[in-house]
């Protein structure tokens, strides 16, 4: 089941931290993702060069597998041009599950 965090207190600990984390956050929901089913591979291809790109299109995968959204595509794209907005999506999304 998903942990239920605060959007305001993922951004703050984000900017207080500069950015270490969002690493630990995308770790947190990855883990929990792979929990409900999907198949996002080690979070340790996030800070290899070019690799972060796959596992960025294989979270945004798991995200549509378990949100059942219904474009990966359409994810991966909105996610590689503007991360800032992957918390507040990711997260909002998680919180519904969570309930």
């Amino acid at each position: 089941m998903p942990t239920k965090r605060s959007l305001v207190k993922v951004y703050l600990l984000g900017i207080i931290t500069l950015g270490i984390y969002f690493i630990y956050w995308y770790v947190k929901t990855k883990n929990e993702m792979n929990e409900l089913g999907a198949k996002i591979p080690t979070a340790w291809l996030l800070i290899i060069p070019i690799a972060n790109i796959y596992w960025m299109y294989r979270y945004a995968e798991g995200f549509a597998k378990i949100t059942k959204k219904e474009s990966t595509v359409l994810w991966f794209l909105l996610f590689i041009i503007i991360p800032i907005i992957v918390p507040a999506i990711v997260q909002s999304e998680l919180n519904k599950l969570s309930k």
